[in-house]
């Protein structure tokens, strides 16, 4: 079952703690994926910060969640992403450029990330307008700022991105640690290339390390980007309604993922759901 479909039923979702009073849950935001294109599902936080996220699911596998088991084993996490790479697509459409030759144009943030069908990068505006000063040249006509992405400093964020990743990998999984240095290096850009389109910046990478263009990238089969949701008319859902506090001091990044009216004071039963007090009771009484 796709993860919109039956918004009645609870949902295990692991993300970084918003507040300890949860007032800043954050909103889920319908934005392009920046390899793909596709629509994809990401998690804003009132803070600032970006997160993707993905569903995976074994089979035969439930979730205890308070008084009611739910039969759902999919477990969806959320993992932080750098604004940059979500970005970067947009403002290279937004260049204009007529040419190989052609650096393009200086354009307003405000037109930048005005996105057809796509009214969720509103809520990036803050967050372009500092992220992105990374990548760009940036102009001043007296109180307005003036964005056009640099070839030269994408290419430099990428090598440091892809460079950093070299490091961690051997320190994640001792099969990078055994393997010699370009290999790992290789393995970084493929990661890399989950998420920065092959023309231009991917082969401009591997140009300047000297490698070749890597394969199209896998991610595991059990692990599914969310690419989709009921949206609003503003193109972003409030995790209000969505995210429900886990009654476990011991785990403060776990929440559950649910559907209903915000401050609700009663939990809904859910339809794929038991009450564990009920199905204990109903053996009790067979076994009479």
């Amino acid at each position: 079952m796709a993860w919109w479909e039956g918004f009645d039923s609870t949902r295990l979702l692991i993300a970084p703690d918003s507040g300890s009073n949860g007032s800043n849950p954050g909103r889920l935001l319908s934005l392009r994926h920046p390899k793909s294109g596709n629509p994809i599902c990401y998690l804003f936080i009132n803070n600032g910060e970006l997160q993707e996220l993905n569903w995976s699911k074994q089979s035969y596998r439930s979730w205890f969640l308070g008084n009611y088991v739910s039969e759902d084993g999919g477990i969806y996490t959320a993992t932080p992403v750098d604004p940059v790479f979500i970005l970067l697509p947009i403002f290279e459409e937004a260049r204009m450029k007529k040419g190989d030759d052609d650096p393009g144009k200086f354009r307003q943030l405000e037109e930048i990330i005005f996105v057809s069908d796509y009214p969720g990068y509103q809520n990036l505006l803050n967050v372009a307008g500092n992220c992105m000063q990374v990548v760009c040249e940036i102009k001043e006509i007296g109180s307005t700022k003036f964005f056009r992405l640099d070839d030269s400093k994408v290419l430099a964020w990428l090598y440091y991105k892809v460079c950093k990743l070299k490091e961690t990998l051997p320190a994640l999984d001792q099969n990078y640690a055994a393997q010699d240095e370009k290999n790992t290096l290789s393995d970084a850009v493929s990661i890399l290339g989950e998420y920065v389109k092959d023309e231009p910046w991917l082969k401009l990478l591997c140009s300047r390390l000297n490698l070749e263009l890597p394969n199209a990238t896998k991610k595991a089969p059990d692990v599914e980007v969310f690419t989709s949701y009921a949206k609003s008319k503003h193109g972003s859902t409030s995790t209000n309604d969505l995210l429900q506090e886990k009654s476990s001091s011991e785990s403060k990044i776990t929440r559950t993922l649910r559907s209903g009216k915000q401050g609700s004071k009663k939990a809904k039963m859910e339809t794929e759901s038991r009450n564990i007090k009920e199905m204990f009771s109903r053996a009790s009484r067979k076994g009479r």
